[in-house]
């Protein structure tokens, strides 16, 4: 069963409002997601404590740390599942910090969000689930949403598997999936959450692949939070290495590999 938050992001609340779905942000390399002084704490536990960050469109960003450094929190601030104590978030030049329910359901429509495990809707088929943001969230014709879901599985490599259900695939092709109906309404943005964790080496490196093929098709900002550090290096423009609520450093993986910081030497060679 889906978590009520993995049902918002997959099109599942209602909003009232049904446009078709509007086109990404320019692929100038503008700035699509910009983070400025981010804190945020559970009760007496502090997360994240001061985040700066900016993701420009089509450059990914690899967000490494430990498990529990807040990783999947920024993902969930970014795409408004939370709100920070403090702190600016800007998604293609717009404020969300604090911005109303309706006006952030809009502008969710231009992220795309692959879930660690992909969460995808155990009672609907393959075509079904990559269907659903189409029906819910565009005019498309019965026959414009078949051909749109043939073409996004067809880039993901799964066109021959629309009839299936979830639990008939194994755990990369889930994860192919999901990242098809993550494009469906083409986001500007797109966010993913340990795209390769619980696979093995090959189907690690075909995911990582794939994410490179679709940032080169489409062009856009993306942030992916993993632990695999073979997975970021091979898909990742820059990393950002977090560390007890802050960024340790930031920049391309040789700069990060040429770092004299004790903490980012133990953790590339813990993690290589």
């Amino acid at each position: 069963m889906m978590q009520p938050e993995q049902a918002v992001l997959a099109g599942v609340e209602e909003t009232g409002i049904s446009p078709a779905p509007e086109s990404s942000p320019g692929k100038s390399g503008a700035p699509a997601v910009i983070l400025q002084g981010l804190h945020k704490s559970f009760g007496n536990q502090i997360v994240l404590d001061g985040i700066d960050l900016t993701v420009k469109s089509g450059e990914t960003l690899a967000m490494l740390g430990r498990s529990g450094t807040g990783k999947s929190v920024l993902l969930k601030l970014i795409i408004g599942l939370q709100q920070p104590d403090s702190g600016s978030i800007c998604i293609n030049e717009q404020e969300i910090v604090g911005l109303p329910i309706d006006a952030m359901n809009q502008l969710r429509k231009k992220m795309g969000f692959l879930f660690q495990h992909a969460a995808l809707y155990d009672s609907l088929t393959v075509e079904q689930n990559i269907a659903f943001p189409l029906k819910r969230h565009t005019k498309m014709t019965e026959n414009e949403q078949t051909t749109r879901v043939k073409e996004l599985l067809a880039g993901v490599g799964m066109e021959a598997e629309l009839k299936k259900m979830p639990s008939d695939l194994s755990g990369g092709m889930q994860k192919r999936v999901g990242l098809a109906r993550a494009l469906a309404l083409e986001p500007g943005i797109l966010l993913l959450d340990e795209p390769t964790a619980g696979l093995d080496p090959i189907t690690s490196g075909e995911i990582d692949e794939l994410i490179l093929k679709l940032q080169e098709e489409h062009d856009m900002a993306s942030i992916v939070v993993t632990h695999d550090l073979h997975s970021a290096k091979t898909i990742a423009d820059r990393l950002a290495l977090l560390h007890e609520g802050r960024v340790v450093i930031e920049g391309t993986f040789s700069e990060l590999e040429n770092s004299t910081d004790q903490f980012v030497s133990e953790f590339l060679k813990r993690d290589s």
